[in-house]
């Protein structure tokens, strides 16, 4: 039954990932549906704008610099060390607009947790360096026509 209700919840997400919203609408999306996204980590909503993600993160990841992407991290649950400014190490452009490399050199290093609110302009780079236990956050992305920087 549970895996029912997830992958319900992910055919959800991905297809309004992949659908723009009318113009004008108001998006509501079910408790059950955005806890079901909640449990991989998928997009809720994504359009030219904006985007909307149920992040969950296990591990550290990557080093990431969007050139037209702001990030609005809300934190739910857990704690992290969030590294941002600084130079990426090893950067490789790995879509328009978006860089990746093995970690951040220079950066602040700071604790996020649970009720924190991080705003991450286009062009900073950042980085989940420290993952101890899972951790929730909601990630909205409102897309500007360049890098801050």
């Amino acid at each position: 039954m549970r895996f029912a209700f997830a992958a319900t919840g992910i055919a959800f997400a991905a297809a309004l990932a992949s659908a723009e919203p009318p113009s004008g609408e108001v998006t509501r999306i079910d408790a059950a549906d955005v806890k079901a996204a909640f449990e991989k980590g998928l997009p809720l909503l994504e359009n030219d704008a904006y985007k909307v993600h149920a992040s969950r993160r296990e591990a550290p990841g990557q080093a990431e610099v969007h050139a037209r992407d702001t990030d609005v991290i809300h934190v739910l649950e857990g704690t992290a060390t969030l590294v941002t400014g600084g130079r990426v190490m090893d950067a490789t452009t790995v879509a328009p607009d978006e860089l990746r490399g093995a970690a951040i050199q220079d950066g602040i290093a700071r604790t996020i947790a649970a009720g924190d609110v991080i705003v991450i302009p286009n062009g900073v780079p950042h980085w989940f360096r420290e993952v101890p236990a899972p951790v929730l956050y909601y990630v909205v992305k409102v897309t500007g026509s360049g890098a801050a920087r």
